[in-house]
């Protein structure tokens, strides 16, 4: 493993995200929370890279996501809309180059994400209001969006779940 991957790892205590498989950390869950009991917000911290293989596997919340870059190598976040369309989103560090240092994923979109094609690792996090819960998450199967979306099987039979579980564990709050 790259010396600098393991000592992020260590330094974020990063572990895989059940279901979506992105190495993260919560860093910020809302004191307060909603009359629904759910937290008014959540933050977290999450890094792909090749090895330990880190990456987000096709899941849709039904909150807005508000993702920011923070260092690495640029990423990629494959969107795909509602209305059939999709769009990729490159995140990275140089804004006039077309990254973006910030991004919103609205509610709804399919969303995968890896870094970029030779790139080591990608450090970013993600803010959410009212904060995540793991009700609001839902996992996409490889054969569920090939259904919507054959233009992007490429991606999908990638970053698609094979099968299997698409819901995050009972309880679970990141």
């Amino acid at each position: 493993m790259d010396a600098t991957i393991k000592e992020l790892i260590e330094h974020f205590k990063l572990q895989p995200l059940p279901v979506e498989g992105t190495l993260f950390a919560s860093t910020y869950r809302s004191a307060e929370s909603l009359p629904n009991g759910k937290p008014f917000g959540t933050g977290m911290i999450g890094m792909y890279c090749h090895e330990p293989r880190s990456v987000s596997y096709f899941h849709k919340l039904t909150i807005d996501e508000m993702w920011h870059f923070y260092g690495g190598d640029p990423l990629r976040l494959i969107l795909l809309y509602p209305d059939g369309s999709s769009r990729d989103v490159i995140m990275g560090s140089d804004p006039l180059k077309g990254q973006n240092v910030q991004f919103v994923i609205p509610a709804g979109v399919w969303q995968a994400g890896n870094c970029v094609e030779g790139g080591r690792y990608s450090l970013f996090g993600c803010t959410l209001a009212p904060g995540f819960t793991g009700d609001i998450f839902t996992g996409g199967t490889q054969s569920e969006l090939l259904k919507s979306y054959p233009d992007r099987e490429k991606d999908i039979l990638r970053l698609g779940l094979p099968g299997g579980e698409t819901m995050m564990p009972e309880g679970f709050a990141s």
